[in-house]
Protein backbone atom coordinates (compact mmCIF):
# COMPACT_ATOMS: atom_id res chain seq x y z
CA UNK A 1 0.00 0.00 0.00
CA UNK A 2 1.44 3.25 -1.13
CA UNK A 3 1.96 6.39 1.21
CA UNK A 4 -1.20 8.34 2.43
CA UNK A 5 -1.37 10.97 0.37
CA UNK A 6 -0.86 14.79 0.90
CA UNK A 7 -4.44 16.65 1.80
CA UNK A 8 -5.49 19.84 -0.52
CA UNK A 9 -4.54 23.04 1.07
CA UNK A 10 -8.83 23.52 2.04
CA UNK A 11 -9.35 24.28 5.59
CA UNK A 12 -11.18 20.98 7.13
CA UNK A 13 -14.91 20.64 7.81
CA UNK A 14 -16.01 17.95 9.99
CA UNK A 15 -18.60 15.39 8.69
CA UNK A 16 -21.00 16.06 10.99
CA UNK A 17 -21.46 19.53 10.09
CA UNK A 18 -22.35 17.46 6.54
CA UNK A 19 -24.53 15.30 8.13
CA UNK A 20 -26.47 18.20 10.42
CA UNK A 21 -28.16 19.93 7.11
CA UNK A 22 -31.89 18.62 7.12
CA UNK A 23 -31.78 19.71 3.71
CA UNK A 24 -29.12 16.50 2.84
CA UNK A 25 -30.93 13.99 4.64
CA UNK A 26 -27.68 12.15 4.93
CA UNK A 27 -27.19 8.94 7.19
CA UNK A 28 -24.18 7.56 8.19
CA UNK A 29 -24.52 3.67 8.20
CA UNK A 30 -21.16 2.08 8.37
CA UNK A 31 -17.15 3.61 9.64
CA UNK A 32 -16.02 5.63 12.37
CA UNK A 33 -17.89 8.94 13.81
CA UNK A 34 -16.98 11.76 15.51
CA UNK A 35 -15.10 15.46 14.91
CA UNK A 36 -11.90 13.90 14.09
CA UNK A 37 -13.63 12.52 10.36
CA UNK A 38 -13.22 15.58 8.15
CA UNK A 39 -13.66 16.56 4.85
CA UNK A 40 -11.38 18.59 2.14
CA UNK A 41 -13.80 18.35 -1.01
CA UNK A 42 -16.17 16.56 -3.06
CA UNK A 43 -15.75 14.15 -5.89
CA UNK A 44 -18.34 12.01 -8.30
CA UNK A 45 -16.65 9.10 -9.78
CA UNK A 46 -18.37 5.98 -10.84
CA UNK A 47 -14.88 3.88 -11.91
CA UNK A 48 -14.35 0.85 -10.15
CA UNK A 49 -11.00 2.12 -9.63
CA UNK A 50 -11.05 5.59 -8.19
CA UNK A 51 -7.61 5.65 -6.59
CA UNK A 52 -6.20 7.59 -9.53
CA UNK A 53 -9.20 10.59 -9.54
CA UNK A 54 -8.48 11.34 -5.48
CA UNK A 55 -6.13 14.28 -3.98
CA UNK A 56 -7.51 13.24 -0.43
CA UNK A 57 -9.45 13.78 2.15
CA UNK A 58 -12.77 14.04 -0.12
CA UNK A 59 -16.46 13.07 0.46
CA UNK A 60 -16.31 10.20 -2.66
CA UNK A 61 -20.09 10.17 -4.19
CA UNK A 62 -21.37 7.18 -6.24
CA UNK A 63 -24.40 5.52 -7.41
CA UNK A 64 -23.07 2.32 -7.87
CA UNK A 65 -23.15 2.13 -11.48
CA UNK A 66 -19.82 0.61 -11.57
CA UNK A 67 -20.70 -2.25 -9.31
CA UNK A 68 -20.66 -5.57 -11.33
CA UNK A 69 -23.67 -8.47 -10.58
CA UNK A 70 -21.81 -10.58 -8.92
CA UNK A 71 -19.73 -8.27 -6.87
CA UNK A 72 -21.03 -9.84 -3.83
CA UNK A 73 -20.20 -13.30 -3.94
CA UNK A 74 -16.08 -11.66 -4.27
CA UNK A 75 -13.90 -9.44 -2.57
CA UNK A 76 -15.14 -6.28 -5.46
CA UNK A 77 -16.41 -4.44 -2.34
CA UNK A 78 -13.19 -5.00 -0.06
CA UNK A 79 -10.86 -4.07 -2.88
CA UNK A 80 -13.06 -0.92 -3.76
CA UNK A 81 -12.92 0.27 -0.33
CA UNK A 82 -9.18 -0.45 0.18
CA UNK A 83 -8.40 1.61 -3.06
CA UNK A 84 -10.26 4.50 -1.74
CA UNK A 85 -8.55 4.33 1.71
CA UNK A 86 -5.34 4.44 0.20
CA UNK A 87 -5.84 7.34 -1.64
CA UNK A 88 -6.76 9.43 1.53
CA UNK A 89 -10.70 9.32 1.05
CA UNK A 90 -12.11 10.75 3.67
CA UNK A 91 -15.90 9.48 3.42
CA UNK A 92 -18.33 7.34 0.87
CA UNK A 93 -21.35 8.30 -0.54
CA UNK A 94 -23.48 5.89 -1.74
CA UNK A 95 -26.73 7.20 -3.69
CA UNK A 96 -29.87 5.54 -3.59
CA UNK A 97 -31.76 5.18 -7.08
CA UNK A 98 -31.59 4.95 -10.22
CA UNK A 99 -29.74 1.67 -9.90
CA UNK A 100 -29.43 0.66 -6.20
CA UNK A 101 -32.52 1.00 -4.29
CA UNK A 102 -30.40 -0.17 -0.57
CA UNK A 103 -26.94 0.19 0.06
CA UNK A 104 -25.18 -3.40 -0.80
CA UNK A 105 -24.38 -5.15 2.40
CA UNK A 106 -21.24 -6.33 1.63
CA UNK A 107 -19.99 -2.32 0.87
CA UNK A 108 -21.39 -1.77 4.71
CA UNK A 109 -19.22 -4.67 5.73
CA UNK A 110 -16.12 -3.61 3.94
CA UNK A 111 -16.63 0.00 4.96
CA UNK A 112 -16.72 -0.93 8.29
CA UNK A 113 -13.28 -3.03 8.09
CA UNK A 114 -11.39 -0.21 6.84
CA UNK A 115 -12.68 2.13 8.79
CA UNK A 116 -14.43 4.42 6.04
CA UNK A 117 -17.33 5.96 7.01
CA UNK A 118 -20.07 5.23 4.78
CA UNK A 119 -22.82 7.41 4.10
CA UNK A 120 -26.56 6.78 2.25
CA UNK A 121 -27.15 8.97 0.43
CA UNK A 122 -31.23 9.49 -0.48
CA UNK A 123 -33.37 9.32 -3.81
CA UNK A 124 -34.27 13.42 -3.34
CA UNK A 125 -30.68 14.54 -2.56
CA UNK A 126 -28.59 14.96 -5.82
CA UNK A 127 -24.95 14.80 -5.87
CA UNK A 128 -24.17 17.93 -7.04
CA UNK A 129 -26.75 19.13 -3.65
CA UNK A 130 -24.35 17.27 -1.49
CA UNK A 131 -20.91 18.96 -3.47
CA UNK A 132 -22.26 22.77 -3.08
CA UNK A 133 -23.08 21.83 0.72
CA UNK A 134 -19.49 20.44 1.65
CA UNK A 135 -17.76 23.60 -0.73
CA UNK A 136 -20.27 26.00 0.95
CA UNK A 137 -18.94 24.34 4.63
CA UNK A 138 -15.07 24.62 3.25
CA UNK A 139 -15.73 28.86 2.35
CA UNK A 140 -17.09 29.57 5.21
CA UNK A 141 -14.19 27.69 7.53
CA UNK A 142 -11.92 29.73 5.47
CA UNK A 143 -13.73 33.10 6.01
CA UNK A 144 -13.49 31.84 9.81
CA UNK A 145 -9.73 31.11 9.33
CA UNK A 146 -8.99 34.25 7.54
CA UNK A 147 -11.06 36.34 10.18
CA UNK A 148 -9.08 34.54 12.87
CA UNK A 149 -5.79 35.34 11.82
CA UNK A 150 -6.56 38.67 10.92
CA UNK A 151 -7.71 39.41 14.28
CA UNK A 152 -4.31 37.38 15.78
CA UNK A 153 -2.35 39.84 13.76
CA UNK A 154 -4.11 43.03 15.17
CA UNK A 155 -4.00 41.42 18.57
CA UNK A 156 -0.07 40.67 18.30
CA UNK A 157 1.51 43.62 16.90
CA UNK A 158 -1.17 45.76 19.81
CA UNK A 159 1.22 43.25 22.30
CA UNK A 160 4.61 44.49 20.54
CA UNK A 161 3.80 48.29 21.03
CA UNK A 162 3.04 47.84 24.71
CA UNK A 163 5.86 48.29 27.31
CA UNK A 164 6.38 44.55 27.94
CA UNK A 165 6.82 43.51 24.78
CA UNK A 166 7.75 40.02 25.01
CA UNK A 167 5.68 38.63 27.31
CA UNK A 168 2.70 40.65 25.72
CA UNK A 169 3.31 38.97 22.60
CA UNK A 170 3.40 35.32 24.02
CA UNK A 171 0.30 36.00 26.23
CA UNK A 172 -1.50 36.51 23.59
CA UNK A 173 0.11 34.10 21.50
CA UNK A 174 -0.68 31.41 23.83
CA UNK A 175 -4.53 32.45 24.06
CA UNK A 176 -4.48 32.62 20.03
CA UNK A 177 -3.16 29.21 19.50
CA UNK A 178 -5.15 27.89 22.92
CA UNK A 179 -1.30 26.70 24.20
CA UNK A 180 1.77 27.14 25.94
CA UNK A 181 4.30 30.03 24.07
CA UNK A 182 8.04 29.79 25.51
CA UNK A 183 10.84 31.69 24.56
CA UNK A 184 14.12 30.43 24.78
CA UNK A 185 17.74 32.28 24.74
CA UNK A 186 20.84 31.56 22.49
CA UNK A 187 21.94 29.10 25.42
CA UNK A 188 18.72 27.37 25.49
CA UNK A 189 17.25 28.51 28.84
CA UNK A 190 13.32 29.38 29.34
CA UNK A 191 13.34 33.38 29.19
CA UNK A 192 9.67 34.00 28.96
CA UNK A 193 6.54 31.81 28.56
CA UNK A 194 2.84 31.94 29.04
CA UNK A 195 -0.14 29.79 29.14
CA UNK A 196 -1.07 27.26 30.45
CA UNK A 197 2.28 25.01 31.42
CA UNK A 198 2.25 21.55 29.84
CA UNK A 199 3.42 18.22 31.78
CA UNK A 200 7.48 17.97 32.40
CA UNK A 201 7.67 15.16 29.17
CA UNK A 202 6.03 18.02 26.65
CA UNK A 203 8.10 20.79 28.51
CA UNK A 204 11.31 18.66 27.79
CA UNK A 205 10.28 17.45 24.08
CA UNK A 206 9.74 21.14 23.36
CA UNK A 207 13.07 22.39 24.67
CA UNK A 208 15.10 19.72 22.62
CA UNK A 209 12.80 20.77 19.48
CA UNK A 210 13.99 24.27 20.20
CA UNK A 211 17.14 23.04 20.26
CA UNK A 212 17.31 21.49 16.96
CA UNK A 213 16.26 24.72 15.38
CA UNK A 214 18.81 26.86 16.98
CA UNK A 215 21.54 24.46 16.59
CA UNK A 216 24.46 26.36 13.78
CA UNK A 217 24.90 24.77 10.12
CA UNK A 218 27.23 21.60 9.49
CA UNK A 219 26.81 18.11 11.90
CA UNK A 220 26.20 18.71 15.52
CA UNK A 221 28.93 16.79 17.36
CA UNK A 222 28.17 14.22 19.83
CA UNK A 223 24.24 15.58 20.34
CA UNK A 224 21.99 13.73 22.30
CA UNK A 225 19.45 11.54 21.08
CA UNK A 226 16.49 13.33 20.98
CA UNK A 227 12.95 11.12 22.13
CA UNK A 228 11.18 12.55 19.86
CA UNK A 229 10.99 12.55 15.74
CA UNK A 230 10.35 16.08 14.91
CA UNK A 231 9.84 17.57 11.33
CA UNK A 232 10.12 19.88 8.67
CA UNK A 233 9.92 21.51 5.65
CA UNK A 234 13.30 22.79 5.05
CA UNK A 235 14.74 18.88 7.14
CA UNK A 236 13.15 16.07 7.33
CA UNK A 237 16.08 14.82 9.57
CA UNK A 238 15.98 13.58 13.07
CA UNK A 239 17.95 15.78 15.32
CA UNK A 240 20.09 12.91 16.59
CA UNK A 241 21.04 12.51 12.96
CA UNK A 242 24.24 14.46 11.71
CA UNK A 243 23.45 16.61 8.98
CA UNK A 244 25.72 19.10 6.72
CA UNK A 245 22.44 21.44 5.77
CA UNK A 246 21.70 24.44 7.78
CA UNK A 247 19.63 23.91 10.70
CA UNK A 248 15.71 24.46 9.87
CA UNK A 249 14.40 27.54 10.65
CA UNK A 250 10.98 25.31 12.08
CA UNK A 251 9.99 21.91 13.41
CA UNK A 252 6.89 20.39 14.58
CA UNK A 253 6.33 17.01 16.66
CA UNK A 254 3.78 15.57 18.92
CA UNK A 255 4.39 14.27 22.07
CA UNK A 256 1.83 12.81 24.41
CA UNK A 257 -1.02 14.02 22.29
CA UNK A 258 0.10 17.36 22.65
CA UNK A 259 1.51 19.35 19.57
CA UNK A 260 4.29 21.01 19.12
CA UNK A 261 6.05 23.61 16.87
CA UNK A 262 9.40 25.21 17.06
CA UNK A 263 10.40 28.71 15.43
CA UNK A 264 13.99 29.75 14.97
CA UNK A 265 13.89 33.83 15.37
CA UNK A 266 15.87 36.44 13.54
CA UNK A 267 19.44 35.71 11.34
CA UNK A 268 21.56 33.08 13.60
CA UNK A 269 20.87 35.30 17.07
CA UNK A 270 20.15 31.82 18.89
CA UNK A 271 16.58 32.57 19.73
CA UNK A 272 14.09 30.07 19.51
CA UNK A 273 9.51 30.20 20.06
CA UNK A 274 8.32 26.84 21.19
CA UNK A 275 4.41 26.21 21.09
CA UNK A 276 2.73 23.58 22.42
CA UNK A 277 -1.32 23.11 22.18
CA UNK A 278 -3.98 20.32 21.75
CA UNK A 279 -4.73 21.06 18.44
CA UNK A 280 -3.08 22.38 15.37
CA UNK A 281 -4.44 23.96 12.22
CA UNK A 282 -2.89 25.79 9.56
CA UNK A 283 -4.21 29.27 11.02
CA UNK A 284 -2.13 28.03 13.90
CA UNK A 285 1.05 27.65 11.94
CA UNK A 286 0.18 31.24 10.14
CA UNK A 287 -0.39 33.14 13.73
CA UNK A 288 2.71 31.51 15.14
CA UNK A 289 4.80 32.41 12.00
CA UNK A 290 3.63 36.54 12.90
CA UNK A 291 4.73 36.16 16.39
CA UNK A 292 7.89 34.98 15.55
CA UNK A 293 8.74 37.56 13.18
CA UNK A 294 7.52 40.45 16.04
CA UNK A 295 9.61 38.50 18.29
CA UNK A 296 12.67 38.87 16.29
CA UNK A 297 12.52 42.32 15.82
CA UNK A 298 12.43 42.44 19.78
CA UNK A 299 14.59 40.39 20.31
CA UNK A 300 17.47 40.66 17.25
CA UNK A 301 18.10 43.96 17.43
CA UNK A 302 18.51 44.74 21.42
CA UNK A 303 20.74 41.10 21.97
CA UNK A 304 22.92 41.76 18.57
CA UNK A 305 26.32 43.37 18.65
CA UNK A 306 25.53 46.47 16.44
CA UNK A 307 22.90 47.20 18.88
CA UNK A 308 24.25 47.00 21.67
CA UNK A 309 27.07 49.41 20.53
CA UNK A 310 24.78 51.70 19.10
CA UNK A 311 22.74 51.50 22.98
CA UNK A 312 26.06 51.98 24.93
CA UNK A 313 26.72 55.08 22.40
CA UNK A 314 23.22 56.68 23.10
CA UNK A 315 23.91 56.10 26.92
CA UNK A 316 27.34 57.58 27.04
CA UNK A 317 26.00 60.89 25.33
CA UNK A 318 23.19 61.33 27.28
CA UNK A 319 25.49 60.83 30.39
CA UNK A 320 27.90 63.67 29.13
CA UNK A 321 30.46 61.98 26.91
CA UNK A 322 31.43 64.12 23.40
CA UNK A 323 30.38 62.70 20.06
CA UNK A 324 34.04 61.98 19.38
CA UNK A 325 34.22 59.43 22.33
CA UNK A 326 31.32 57.60 21.23
CA UNK A 327 32.19 57.42 17.49
CA UNK A 328 33.96 54.68 17.30
CA UNK A 329 30.97 52.28 18.72
CA UNK A 330 28.87 53.13 15.58
CA UNK A 331 31.87 51.61 13.39
CA UNK A 332 32.55 55.11 11.48
CA UNK A 333 34.31 58.62 12.13
CA UNK A 334 32.37 60.40 9.78
CA UNK A 335 28.46 60.37 8.50
CA UNK A 336 26.56 61.81 6.26
CA UNK A 337 22.90 63.29 7.44
CA UNK A 338 20.09 62.36 5.51
CA UNK A 339 16.62 64.28 5.57
CA UNK A 340 13.55 63.06 4.81
CA UNK A 341 9.87 63.72 3.66
CA UNK A 342 7.03 61.41 2.68
CA UNK A 343 5.50 62.90 -0.99
CA UNK A 344 1.94 61.99 0.79
CA UNK A 345 1.69 61.87 4.54
CA UNK A 346 3.35 62.54 7.12
CA UNK A 347 5.73 59.75 8.34
CA UNK A 348 5.20 56.81 11.28
CA UNK A 349 7.67 54.83 13.27
CA UNK A 350 7.47 51.88 10.14
CA UNK A 351 7.56 54.16 7.63
CA UNK A 352 10.79 55.92 8.98
CA UNK A 353 12.00 51.98 9.73
CA UNK A 354 11.55 51.06 6.53
CA UNK A 355 13.69 53.94 4.74
CA UNK A 356 16.25 53.10 7.19
CA UNK A 357 16.23 50.01 6.16
CA UNK A 358 16.12 50.85 2.60
CA UNK A 359 19.28 52.99 2.49
CA UNK A 360 21.15 50.64 4.85
CA UNK A 361 21.27 52.06 8.15
CA UNK A 362 19.35 51.63 11.74
CA UNK A 363 20.25 55.07 12.57
CA UNK A 364 16.90 56.52 12.16
CA UNK A 365 15.13 59.59 14.02
CA UNK A 366 11.14 60.32 13.22
CA UNK A 367 11.18 63.84 14.00
CA UNK A 368 7.80 65.36 13.46
CA UNK A 369 7.10 65.18 9.65
CA UNK A 370 10.80 64.57 9.14
CA UNK A 371 12.73 61.62 9.07
CA UNK A 372 16.59 61.68 9.49
CA UNK A 373 19.32 59.28 8.89
CA UNK A 374 22.26 58.63 9.57
CA UNK A 375 24.85 57.07 7.08
CA UNK A 376 28.40 56.12 6.93
CA UNK A 377 30.43 58.73 4.95
CA UNK A 378 31.12 56.49 1.89
CA UNK A 379 27.55 55.40 1.43
CA UNK A 380 26.12 57.63 -1.08
CA UNK A 381 22.45 57.59 -0.87
CA UNK A 382 20.27 56.75 -3.90
CA UNK A 383 16.82 58.62 -4.48
CA UNK A 384 13.82 56.67 -2.79
CA UNK A 385 10.46 56.47 -4.45
CA UNK A 386 7.56 58.13 -2.53
CA UNK A 387 10.27 60.42 -0.57
CA UNK A 388 12.57 63.52 -1.22
CA UNK A 389 15.49 63.40 0.39
CA UNK A 390 18.02 66.62 1.39
CA UNK A 391 21.74 64.94 2.33
CA UNK A 392 24.79 66.46 4.02
CA UNK A 393 28.73 66.40 3.53
CA UNK A 394 30.36 63.73 4.93
CA UNK A 395 31.02 64.95 8.49
CA UNK A 396 32.97 64.18 11.30
CA UNK A 397 31.96 63.87 15.07
CA UNK A 398 32.48 68.01 15.50
CA UNK A 399 30.65 68.61 12.42
CA UNK A 400 27.97 66.72 12.98
CA UNK A 401 25.12 69.25 14.14
CA UNK A 402 26.92 71.54 10.89
CA UNK A 403 25.82 68.35 8.92
CA UNK A 404 22.19 68.32 10.32
CA UNK A 405 21.76 71.77 9.75
CA UNK A 406 22.90 71.23 5.79
CA UNK A 407 20.51 68.44 5.61
CA UNK A 408 17.70 70.18 6.36
CA UNK A 409 18.70 72.85 3.88
CA UNK A 410 19.03 70.70 1.18
CA UNK A 411 15.99 69.34 2.04
CA UNK A 412 13.85 72.28 1.69
CA UNK A 413 15.79 73.01 -1.48
CA UNK A 414 14.83 69.91 -2.98
CA UNK A 415 10.52 70.46 -1.88
CA UNK A 416 11.42 74.30 -3.46
CA UNK A 417 12.46 72.64 -6.27
CA UNK A 418 10.49 68.97 -6.65
CA UNK A 419 13.81 67.27 -6.78
CA UNK A 420 13.81 63.85 -5.80
CA UNK A 421 17.42 63.99 -4.10
CA UNK A 422 19.60 67.57 -3.17
CA UNK A 423 23.17 67.07 -2.14
CA UNK A 424 24.77 69.43 0.36
CA UNK A 425 27.51 71.67 -2.01
CA UNK A 426 31.12 70.13 -1.01
CA UNK A 427 33.01 72.89 -3.47
CA UNK A 428 35.17 75.74 -1.77
CA UNK A 429 32.86 78.42 -0.08
CA UNK A 430 33.48 82.49 0.32
CA UNK A 431 33.31 81.65 4.37
CA UNK A 432 36.90 79.33 3.44
CA UNK A 433 38.96 82.51 2.84
CA UNK A 434 38.23 84.32 6.71
CA UNK A 435 38.82 83.14 9.88
CA UNK A 436 35.97 81.43 11.46
CA UNK A 437 35.67 83.65 14.48
CA UNK A 438 35.68 86.81 12.52
CA UNK A 439 32.95 85.29 10.28
CA UNK A 440 30.27 84.57 12.84
CA UNK A 441 31.35 88.12 14.57
CA UNK A 442 30.56 89.80 10.66
CA UNK A 443 27.59 87.58 10.36
CA UNK A 444 26.42 89.07 14.20
CA UNK A 445 26.84 92.46 13.21
CA UNK A 446 24.98 92.16 9.73
CA UNK A 447 21.69 89.85 11.03
CA UNK A 448 21.31 91.03 14.51
CA UNK A 449 17.93 92.75 14.37
CA UNK A 450 16.54 89.59 13.02
CA UNK A 451 18.84 86.87 14.48
CA UNK A 452 16.99 86.31 17.89
CA UNK A 453 13.56 85.71 15.14
CA UNK A 454 14.00 82.01 13.97
CA UNK A 455 10.80 82.50 11.48
CA UNK A 456 12.37 85.34 10.09
CA UNK A 457 16.10 84.19 9.09
CA UNK A 458 14.45 80.23 7.92
CA UNK A 459 12.44 82.70 5.66
CA UNK A 460 15.33 85.04 4.38
CA UNK A 461 17.84 81.84 3.81
CA UNK A 462 15.32 79.86 1.72
CA UNK A 463 13.81 82.60 -0.19
CA UNK A 464 17.37 83.59 -0.97
CA UNK A 465 18.12 80.16 -1.62
CA UNK A 466 15.51 80.32 -4.02
CA UNK A 467 16.31 83.44 -5.90
CA UNK A 468 13.71 85.21 -4.39
CA UNK A 469 10.97 82.76 -5.71
CA UNK A 470 7.63 83.32 -3.81
CA UNK A 471 5.66 80.98 -4.74
CA UNK A 472 8.68 78.09 -4.17
CA UNK A 473 9.89 79.43 -0.64
CA UNK A 474 5.94 79.17 0.25
CA UNK A 475 6.12 75.23 -0.69
CA UNK A 476 9.47 74.94 0.84
CA UNK A 477 8.46 76.42 4.17
CA UNK A 478 4.76 75.08 4.13
CA UNK A 479 3.12 78.41 4.74
CA UNK A 480 1.28 81.01 2.50
CA UNK A 481 3.03 83.43 -0.33
CA UNK A 482 2.01 86.14 1.26
CA UNK A 483 3.66 85.46 4.69
CA UNK A 484 6.32 84.81 2.59
CA UNK A 485 6.19 88.61 1.40
CA UNK A 486 5.21 89.86 4.71
CA UNK A 487 8.42 88.21 6.46
CA UNK A 488 11.01 89.64 3.73
CA UNK A 489 9.33 92.91 3.77
CA UNK A 490 9.92 92.72 7.74
CA UNK A 491 13.51 91.82 7.59
CA UNK A 492 13.95 94.48 4.94
CA UNK A 493 12.64 97.22 7.41
CA UNK A 494 15.16 95.49 10.79
CA UNK A 495 17.89 95.76 8.14
CA UNK A 496 16.96 98.72 6.65
CA UNK A 497 17.94 97.77 3.49
CA UNK A 498 16.83 96.94 -0.44
CA UNK A 499 15.96 93.03 -0.92
CA UNK A 500 16.56 93.56 -4.92
CA UNK A 501 20.03 94.68 -4.71
CA UNK A 502 22.38 91.57 -5.77
CA UNK A 503 25.04 92.76 -3.52
CA UNK A 504 22.63 92.58 -0.19
CA UNK A 505 21.59 89.68 -1.22
CA UNK A 506 25.02 88.40 -1.67
CA UNK A 507 26.09 89.44 1.83
CA UNK A 508 23.20 88.54 3.42
CA UNK A 509 23.67 85.18 2.03
CA UNK A 510 27.10 84.99 3.15
CA UNK A 511 25.97 85.75 6.83
CA UNK A 512 23.13 83.18 7.27
CA UNK A 513 25.60 80.50 6.63
CA UNK A 514 27.66 81.34 9.85
CA UNK A 515 24.45 81.03 12.01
Amino acid sequence: MSETPALPPTPPVPLSALLAREDLALRQIAGPSGPGIVLHGAHTSEMSDPYPYLLGGELLLTAGVHIPRAAGSGTYFDDYVSRIVAAGGAALGFGLAPVHDTVPRALVEACEAYGLPLLEVPPRTTFSGVARAVWQLIARARLTELRRVTEAQQSLAAAAARPDPVPSVLRQLAHGVGGWAVLYGPDGARLAAAGRSPADEVRGALAELARVVRRPAGPSPSSPSSPSSPSSPSSPSSPSSPSPSPAPTSATDAVAGCHLSAYALGAGQGFALGIAAEHRDPADHTIAAVAAVLLSLLTGEHHSRAGAARSSALVRLLLGAEPEAVAPLLGTGSLRVVHARPDAQVPDPVAASALGAALGSPLVDLAGDVVRVLLPADREPAPQPGWTLGVSAPAGPPQWPAADTQAARALARARATRTALVRHGGRPALADLLPGGEAAAHARAVLGPVAGNTALTDTLRTWLSLHGSWDRTAVALSVHRNTVRQRISRCAALLDTDMDDPDVRMELWFALRQL
